[in-house]
């Protein structure tokens, strides 16, 4: 007879599953080969790794029975947790909250044991939920305990990441990234299973996209999909999960292509337990393809992201500014802010706040940009990505209100983009920038800012920022002043023609005189003339006056 339980065993063992899900699918179905309680687990596991996830729960169903029959409550209460996992996820909220009622009353009362890590863990997720932060750290303070006690890396590892989560939560961010990267270490090392290596890279990437930590980001989704890659021989449910993160991650960078493909994969490829997923990976499709100026083909996605249960903001409502909607547009980030999810972490809202203020400033609303942008500002702290989107925000607004305030501002906010290699945020701002150089009076400065930003929106693809950065490109160059002079250098130089002393031309522009003698230096440089006299004869020869 062939052995197929030993070879099912043995497959489990390497974490084959697909060769473990056969295997014990075949010996299920003979009647001469009753699969123990063990087995059971086992085909559990293989059939949900194998992307069967209805098997995947009829088999611990079972397992649990048998587990229970053999009075092994440790085992019982284990199934009964992954039972409460399995159906929250395909969305039965009722069922679950049964099971992991039934977990509980398996392993309360017990000994300590590892099973009950699993508990503890819920019990965090739980606090954290409810805003009960100090009861979080105490889920997790267990959560480590057990964990230790088992000697499981697996265990430890997530009991890890979960005091990392409870830590983030309560603005605690130095000592929860500290926690998530020792977590990270013992996945990235190879030294767990599958299954944890699994969750923690989700939870990770989770984690460093809800915080705006995009450094991390952009190296653990590439060290996660070299896993997945390690794995296409066979089934991974958790590869479609890493590959929606990616794509958010290269759609901030700037390979577009690569992230719309990557999308599309994402969504073939998500289980069905994890179509939030999926969603996120279809709004990030169609933040591109509205970047791209393919408004019809966004609409489809953010429809898609919708029909699977995400709001599709802040892209959506962006969508609707472009088609000329901005009533829409700032109705519907209304509804976002008010309704958001306060436990998602910084970035969800600061995205939000940011079009805010953009769909604000568009539509003439600058105390309601002002009021979105001082609440992005607060938020911000020292965080790179956030704070970039605040200095953004808060000189777009300075543009509106105070021409010469916004300059610093928003060259701080493109040096901000710039180090964090976002190529299509750092082009926005560097019209934003041009605007103010031109409102300062440096044209040269203006049009190089111009130059950079329709290369920039070229290179990306973006081609309805391209076509307004070139058109404006054009304007600034039909507006070029003779001798290469500035704005403000034509200023002064118009008052000296006019009769103006330093003093009168220093009163006029409300500048010092010490800045009218540099202004004079500069113009006559430029126009290779040594007197007032040979100046003005040139301002009124070539029309400047």
């Amino acid at each position: 007879m062939i052995d197929r339980a030993g070879r099912a065993r043995d497959a489990v063992a390497r974490e084959a599953w697909g060769e473990a899900y056969a295997l014990l699918h075949a010996c299920d179905r003979h009647p001469d080969q009753a699969l123990t309680a063990e087995d059971l687990d086992a085909l559990s596991d293989a059939a949900w790794w194998s992307g069967h996830l209805d098997e995947s729960v009829a088999a611990r169903l079972r397992a649990h029975s048998a587990h229970v029959a053999a009075g092994d409550h440790r085992s019982a209460g284990l199934d009964a947790w992954w039972l409460h996992y399995e159906y929250a996820g395909l969305g039965r909220p009722a069922v679950a909250a049964g099971w992991l009622h039934r977990a509980r009353h398996h392993l309360d009362g017990l000994p300590p044991c590892p099973e009950q890590s699993f508990l503890a863990w819920t019990d965090a997720e739980e606090a954290t939920a409810r805003g009960d932060g100090a009861a979080a750290l105490a889920a997790t303070a267990r959560m480590n305990l057990l964990a230790e006690r088992s000697g499981s890396p697996d265990l430890l590892a997530l009991s890890r990441q979960a005091g990392s989560a409870a830590l983030l939560a309560q603005g605690r961010r130095a000592e929860g990234l500290a926690l998530l990267d020792e977590a990270m270490c013992a996945a990235e090392a190879g030294e767990l299973s599958g299954l944890f290596t699994g969750w923690l890279y989700c939870l990770a990437l989770t984690q460093c996209m809800e915080t705006a930590d995009f450094g991390r980001a952009v190296e653990w989704t590439r060290t996660a999909m070299e896993w997945c890659a390690t794995t296409d021989d066979g089934e991974n449910p958790f590869r479609g999960v890493c590959r929606s993160h990616r794509v958010e991650v290269l759609g901030l960078l700037g390979d577009w292509t690569a992230a719309e493909e990557e999308a599309r994969r994402a969504c073939r490829e998500v289980p069905v337990d994890c179509l939030e997923s999926a969603a996120a990976a279809y709004r990030a499709a169609g933040d591109v393809q509205r970047r791209q100026g393919r408004l019809d083909e966004a609409a489809r996605s953010y429809s898609h992201a919708h029909e699977l249960g995400l709001l599709p903001q802040p892209g959506l409502a962006l969508l609707r500014l472009a088609q000329g909607r901005a009533d829409a547009a700032a109705a519907g980030l209304r509804l976002a802010l008010a309704c958001q999810d306060t436990h998602r972490g910084p970035l969800a809202r600061a995205r939000l706040l940011a079009a805010a203020t953009e769909v604000s400033l568009a539509v003439g609303a600058v105390r309601d940009a002002a009021g979105a942008a001082a609440e992005l500002d607060a938020l911000a702290g020292d965080v790179p990505l956030l704070r970039a989107l605040a200095d953004t925000a808060t000189g777009a607004v300075a543009l509106a209100e105070d021409p010469e305030a916004a300059l610093p501002l928003l060259r701080r906010a493109l040096d901000g983009w710039l180090r964090l290699r976002v190529p299509y945020e750092a082009a926005q701002t560097r019209m934003l920038v041009a605007a103010a150089d031109r409102a300062a009076g440096d044209e040269e400065a203006a049009r190089l800012e111009l130059a950079f930003a329709r290369d920039g929106f070229e290179r990306l693809g973006a081609a309805p920022d391209a076509r307004r950065a070139a058109a404006l490109l054009s304007a600034a160059a039909r507006r070029r002043l003779p001798g290469g002079l500035t704005a403000r250098e034509a200023e002064v130089l118009r008052l000296v023609a006019g009769g103006a002393t330093n003093k009168g031309v220093a009163r006029a522009l409300v500048i010092s005189e010490h800045t009218v003698a540099r202004h004079l230096n500069n113009i006559f440089a430029k126009l290779g003339v040594s007197s007032r006299s040979a100046a003005t004869a040139y301002a009124y020869a070539h029309g400047l006056v």
